[in-house]
């Protein structure tokens, strides 16, 4: 039996727990803002403290430890023996390919249900541009040595305006490293990305609709194929389809290492979270935060997109918006 991960649909529940902000790297897309999220690192403790907040769904939620980079956590492995031992239904680490403090070592297949790493290019020149020298071999020696243990392997490919044109090599690239899935996701305007643009005077490096349709569809269905599951976010909606809010119709919680827990991802640039974590205490924000925007109803689709990174968006000459944008927490699962 396959095992399970983060999943991205209707009931679903997830928990992406960012248990420090630093890393090794220095991404052009990373989302980590650390005057929103903190540069402090949690310890061994709180982190246990904080999962046992959402302990009364565990069963029902998949956990993801990301960072930063959370291999550079030294106690990471003692965060996923106890994520397994209070019972989460399924616990994935996020990594670069690095693998800091022997993490491999010092956790088991039965601890860990995926670990899945970020790869942004299928050669090593695009990849390295947009992660950092040297991380495109890292990557692949990570993910190999990673297999080579028996443990359940995924990766992660943020699509770009710098390498969507490399998503017809990826085929090929997956195929040969043996991986289980393969998610596509798509580039937010937070974090690094927002600095490119700060009065909204430059083009954002998010692809058009037209150019999303022509490759991401296509090289899902071919890495499919492979017997990989590949998980993608529609994005652009017809105008007759429906949109749905994933805020409104799963449970996702973004909890970060100042405390702050989000459950719409655009929003992490700014102080908009539902809840806060204080004296290890899960509580409500005040008004005004994400959640006063959940239900609002737009011809564009997501409230959040327009409001944050409406540049995704078209206008006919009526100024009518020519199509939706999709929650980028439900997407699509292929299963060949």
């Amino acid at each position: 039996m396959k095992k399970r991960t983060v999943a991205f649909s209707k009931n679903s529940s997830n928990l992406f727990f960012h248990i420090l902000t630093k890393c090794n790297l220095s991404c052009k897309h990373c989302y980590i803002n650390k005057d929103q999220h903190g540069d402090n690192t949690l310890d061994i403790e709180t982190i246990k403290d904080w999962l046992n907040l959402f302990s009364n769904k565990n069963k029902q939620t998949n956990l993801i430890f990301l960072g930063g980079e959370p291999t550079l956590h030294p106690d990471l492995f003692l965060a996923v023996k106890h994520a397994k031992k209070i019972g989460f239904k399924s616990v994935t680490i996020d990594t670069n390919g690095y693998l800091f403090h022997d993490i491999l070592d010092k956790i088991t297949c039965d601890e860990v249900d995926f670990i899945s790493f970020s790869l942004d290019g299928a050669t090593r020149e695009t990849n390295d541009s947009i992660r950092g020298q040297g991380s495109y071999d890292q990557c692949l020696a990570g993910i190999k040595e990673t297999v080579s243990k028996g443990f359940s392997t995924s990766m992660i490919y943020t699509v770009s305006k710098d390498n969507i044109d490399e998503l017809l090599m990826m085929p090929d690239l997956v195929k040969s490293l043996n991986i289980e899935r393969f998610f596509i996701q798509v580039i937010g305007i937070r974090g690094e990305s927002s600095k490119t643009d700060p009065k909204r005077n430059q083009v954002s490096n998010q692809v058009s609709k037209e150019k999303w349709l022509e490759f991401v569809p296509k090289i899902a269905e071919q890495i499919a194929q492979q017997g990989i599951i590949v998980t993608y976010p529609k994005v652009f909606l017809n105008n007759d389809k429906k949109f749905e809010c994933a805020a409104l119709v799963s449970d996702n919680f973004f909890v970060f290492p100042n405390g702050r827990v989000y459950q719409c991802p655009i929003c992490e640039d700014f102080p908009l979270h539902s809840f806060e974590i204080k004296n290890n205490q899960l509580v409500e924000t005040e008004k005004i935060n994400e959640k006063n925007f959940f239900r609002l109803s737009i011809p564009e689709g997501c409230v959040m997109n327009k409001l944050i990174q409406p540049d995704n968006l078209s206008y006919n000459k009526d100024g009518d918006s020519e199509y939706k944008i999709a929650c980028c927490m439900l997407k699509q699962e292929l299963r060949l």
